[in-house]
């Protein structure tokens, strides 16, 4: 199958262009910098250089490439997010959501493409008091640039789903960990815990729904030509609390245990948007892309992705055997 993958080089277009190429498809990946192209090569796709908010170019790249179908990962994520900061932050990120995925759905019905896969969030949706399911509503109620981001989300994914001539596929992926995300061991994420920067807030309520990248890329081949077209969540078996995760987190980082702070001091350092992101956040469950998709993630849960991703001392020893020193690590 032909397969043209929007936002190649990004953190999961180089775990998936691999994993495309080796299920056979022929890939043409679509990057911003010409200096890019090489790395598209050695992954395993055809590259092309174009700039998403060129609708012209887009068309014509798409129309080149003839694909079956498009794979939107088109995303401009900061390396370091500062909650006081989202709207500048942001600011493209949201315009790739709306105005990318428009240009690479206008593209695909020009070409007569089958079907289009994006990128979306789990943890969008509007609070609740259990795991969210693709049927719930995102936060269209949320307030300063989370709200742009969430409608930003919202036109992705209304622009995803809404041709008459091409299958519409939306995947909302959990939070990445592995390598190039925040949450690796060079990451931002894994920086900012180091230096206790990520406290648990009150009672660490938040419930977060993580998945590796490898995963993450693993469903997207799914979803290629698999299920039926809609909304699928693509995230682990094991959604947590902020209270379970972070300290293990933490110690798989070999960092000091996170601090513990009240809601009215994070509301201080960093917004009303920081204090719901660890109090108020709601985890996601993955039981339609499992049944729909015939997917299932290969790092279940965080608690072993963590260990592994990480280095986690146990982990190295089970993948080596044969060694008997005996060792303290996060998962003692």
């Amino acid at each position: 199958m032909r397969v043209f993958v929007a936002g190649g080089t990004g953190v999961i277009g180089r775990a998936l262009l691999p994993q495309l190429r080796d299920a056979g498809h022929a890939v043409t990946a679509m990057t911003r910098f010409q200096k890019r192209a090489d790395e598209v090569r050695e992954l395993g796709a055809d590259p092309v250089v174009c700039d998403a908010f060129d609708a012209e170019g887009v068309a014509k790249a798409v129309a080149t490439a003839r694909p079956d179908v498009l794979v939107n990962q088109l995303t401009d994520i900061p390396r370091a997010i500062n909650p006081r900061k989202m709207g500048e932050q942001f600011e493209t990120n949201d315009r790739l959501r709306r105005e990318g995925t428009r240009n690479l759905m206008e593209a695909a019905e020009a070409a007569g493409a089958r079907r289009l896969v994006s990128q979306s969030i789990a943890f969008a949706y509007a609070p609740g008091d259990t795991l969210r399911a693709e049927d719930d509503p995102l936060f269209d109620r949320a307030s300063g640039p989370w709200a742009r981001s969430v409608a930003a989300v919202s036109a992705l994914e209304q622009a995803t789903l809404g041709s008459a001539s091409v299958e519409g596929v939306v995947l909302r992926y959990g939070y990445f960990y592995g390598p190039g995300t925040a949450y690796a061991g060079d990451g931002s994420t894994a920086a900012m815990v180091r230096r206790r920067g990520f406290p648990i807030v009150g009672r660490g309520t938040a419930v977060y729904s993580f998945i590796h990248v490898d995963d993450a890329a693993s469903a997207t081949v799914a979803a290629i030509d698999r299920g039926a077209p809609g909304i699928y969540n693509v995230v682990d078996d094991d959604p947590a609390p902020i209270s379970a995760w972070l300290p293990e987190y933490s110690a798989a980082l070999e960092a000091r245990p996170p601090r513990r702070v009240p809601r009215f001091a994070a509301r201080l350092a960093g917004g009303r948007l920081a204090v719901y992101m660890t109090t108020g956040l709601q985890g996601a469950t993955n039981a339609k892309a499992k049944r729909e998709l015939g997917w299932d993630p290969r790092w279940k849960s965080w608690r072993q992705g963590f260990r592994e991703a990480l280095g986690c001392p146990r982990a190295a020893l089970a993948r080596a055997p044969s060694s008997r020193r005996p060792v303290r690590c996060c998962c003692s």
